[in-house]
């Protein structure tokens, strides 16, 4: 199992990324949450095997139709075992 954060900026917000991001997540049995941050980013963590993080990841860096994604932050981390993927 392996760990990423993400960090999307642009117009993500408002566009329904978190939802989108959760119902992707949930087709590749990727776990972990993702959340509105206050400066207008959303932020994610990925957990699962790599083949499925890496589709998250992939899918992160343009998000759903409406979206307009200008940068993407990708950090490894420890994984911490979540049981679901969750909107914050």
């Amino acid at each position: 199992m392996i760990r990423k954060r993400v960090l999307a900026e642009g117009l993500v917000q408002g566009v329904f990324y978190r939802d989108s991001c959760r119902r992707v997540a949930c087709r590749h049995a990727v776990r972990g949450w993702v959340r509105n941050l206050p400066d207008g980013r959303v932020e994610a963590v990925f957990e699962g095997d790599p083949e499925g993080v890496a589709q998250l990841v992939s899918w992160a860096r343009t998000g759903p139709t409406g979206a307009r994604v200008d940068n993407l932050e990708v950090h490894e981390e420890p994984a911490e075992g979540f049981d679901a993927f969750t909107i914050r």
